[in-house]
């Protein structure tokens, strides 16, 4: 069995998530994004070239600015001359800044379509491979923690590529600006540039004292954010016990928590900007005195004065800007290495390469001396032999933790043994394609499960080919078409989230009628009836005698007066067959199985 790579075994750790800021750049990261990007390479390309356009005629303005006040308005003094003259340069300038219009354009609309394709592709791969991971993949690890690396985790990727383009053209317009500058005049350069190391040294500090001050502002709003999720879901609960001041203090207490270290980010980012600011007056203040006393020298043209002046706000923009995205970076950085690990996951329960599909079954299941374990060490089942022949009904019981679910779920392949194999028609079904087995099954759960669509296509479900008469079909042979004819628009009715609109009869009704639909040859129930009112499993224990003729099925129940008529009755404990037979050799038999009956009919005397 693959292991889980290091890291995301612990997903369910909490904090894991808010608390790591990751690298400013991480060429792993940058690498394999590169990749999906490359796929739309002529946006990506397209958006470079509207980059490399943008910084050329931006870097370009303050020349064609300079050479209109050195070549025309100082070197032709007469009025009319000047005024003719400068018409070519107006329109140069005009045209440059249409350029500069239309490249920026280029630039953001190529990168906006070429960034939510990537990820577009990358949403689709995450939630394509999470569908591959094994039952025990979401066993360990909380849904929330893969819902934020599906959703916010991406979140912060689309605004590292929202930004990541603009900030390698803000690198490269440094690298354009400050050869500009040494173009014009060296000495005035080195003298602007000089208030750099200040800057870098600020930099330093503030980065120091910055970085665990949002880390704090993450885990804060993590911390708000699960509380307010926790108590919108327990909000009947905190109503009926009457807990809501108590509530109320809780996220009063991590609301103000999250309020402090916002107040400080917040503070910190107030000091940058004013540095920054100050650096960059000073650096103008510089080429003020410098090149003012310079052009008074004639060592230097009033033109080139003007054009370093406007170089300086403009070189020190750049800098802004890539200050204040410093920890985003570490974010996105951080958010693409958890992307890429899910992605690299290997699923533990996965068929082999070219593994056949398995031919239409008759339904015999065979354990042969299988050991399972959720945990190494820590075994659940302990080796079960156990053979049903086709068209049996076989009834599992025992007290909770005895194996029962764990049981079928190994015949479903939801799980590996860690011992022993599982024969289907004396086939096992390691060697087989998971999904042809899974299409000869069905299970209904004891909690159903139902999308937010209509009644008809929850019945429907993957088999896209099932007609509406076969829908009805079903439904009828499960009881369930009286209540959906009655409702208002029948079989087309949406249900609300998770069949809010049903009782939870209804719902399992018409999740039986989903597995009638499939036509399956084997069909598990897993305390399918347990949550249903006794008119409603009437109803189901019914259809049942209908529904299993000919399907080899399994069968859970909590109320052992369901199974009596049973073909065989398992009886586990602590993961072993302890006894098997039918319900009369049981109770003569099996001590166990005679108590948990007398306890069931206890029960059904006292309801």
């Amino acid at each position: 069995m693959a292991s889980i790579p290091t890291g995301y075994g612990h997903l369910g750790q909490a904090g894991l998530d808010d608390q790591v800021l990751g690298k400013v750049y991480d060429h792993t990261v940058v690498r394999r994004l590169l990749k999906y990007t490359l796929a739309y390479k002529f946006w990506a390309f397209l958006s470079v070239f509207g980059m490399m356009g943008y910084i050329v005629t931006m870097v370009a303005q303050p020349l064609i600015i300079a050479w209109g006040i050195n070549s025309f308005i100082i070197a032709h003094p007469d009025e009319q001359a000047s005024w003719g003259n400068i018409h070519i340069v107006g329109l140069i300038f005009v045209g440059n800044a249409i350029a500069l219009m239309i490249f920026n354009f280029i630039q953001y609309a190529s990168l906006a379509r070429a960034s939510v394709y990537v990820l577009y592709d990358l949403r689709r791969d995450m939630f394509a491979h999470l569908q591959k991971q094994p039952t025990s993949f979401f066993d360990r690890n909380e849904v929330g923690r893969i819902m934020s690396r599906v959703q916010n985790d991406v979140h912060q990727l689309q605004e590292f590529m929202d930004i990541g383009i603009v900030t390698l053209g803000d690198i490269a317009m440094l690298g354009f600006i400050t050869m500009a500058m040494f173009f014009m005049d060296p000495f005035l350069a080195a003298v602007t540039l000089g208030s750099l190391p200040l800057l870098l040294i600020i930099m330093t500090f503030w980065q120091k004292y910055s970085r665990p001050t949002f880390v704090k502002v993450r885990v804060a709003i993590s911390a708000v954010n699960a509380n307010l999720q926790e108590n919108i879901s327990g909000v009947r609960v905190a109503q009926s016990m009457n807990r809501q001041s108590l509530n109320l203090n809780h996220f009063d207490n991590l609301n103000s928590d999250h309020l402090e270290a916002t107040k400080k980010a917040a503070w910190l980012a107030a000091v940058l900007l004013p540095a920054v600011e100050v650096l960059t007056v000073v650096s103008m203040g510089l080429v003020i005195i410098v090149g003012g006393l310079m052009t008074f020298e004639g060592a230097l043209e009033v033109g080139f004065l003007v054009a370093f002046l406007m170089y300086v706000q403009r070189l020190f923009e750049p800098i802004r800007t890539l200050a204040m995205q410093y920890t985003q970076f570490q974010r996105a950085m951080a958010s693409g290495a958890r992307i890429f690990e899910l992605l690299d996951l290997v699923p533990e329960t996965q068929d082999k390469p070219n593994a056949p599909l398995l031919p239409r079954i008759e339904g015999e299941i065979q354990f042969e001396n299988v050991t399972f374990s959720y945990n190494a060490g820590e075994d659940v089942l302990h080796d079960i032999n156990l053979q049903i022949k086709p068209g049996q009904t076989v009834a599992l019981v025992g007290i909770t933790g005895a194996g029962k679910t764990s049981l079928v779920a190994l015949a479903a392949r939801l799980y590996e043994p860690q011992k022993g194999r599982i024969l289907v028609d004396g086939k096992n079904i390691q060697e087989y394609s998971r999904e042809s087995l899974a299409s000869q099954m069905s299970m209904v759960l004891q909690e159903p499960f139902l999308h937010s669509s209509t009644i008809k296509e929850n019945i429907r479900y993957r088999h896209r080919w099932i007609s509406d008469e076969e829908i009805i079909q079903a439904a009828k042979a499960v009881g369930a078409h009286e209540f959906i004819s009655a409702l208002p628009r029948g079989y087309d009715t949406v249900l609300e989230q998770r069949g809010g609109n049903l009782s939870i009869g209804q719902r399992q009704l018409v999740s039986f009628a989903r597995a009638v639909a499939a036509d399956p040859r084997i069909i598990v129930l897993d305390e399918a009836t347990a949550s249903v009112d006794s008119h409603t499993e009437f109803l189901i224990q019914r259809a049942l005698k209908t529904l299993l003729i000919g399907r080899t099925s399994i069968v859970i129940a909590h109320r052992l007066s369901t199974i009596t008529g049973a073909d065989k009755i398992v009886v586990l404990q602590l993961g072993k067959i302890i006894a098997e037979g039918t319900h009369m050799e049981l109770l003569q038999n099996s001590q166990l199985y005679a108590d948990l009956y007398a306890m069931n009919f206890g029960e059904s005397n006292n309801n």
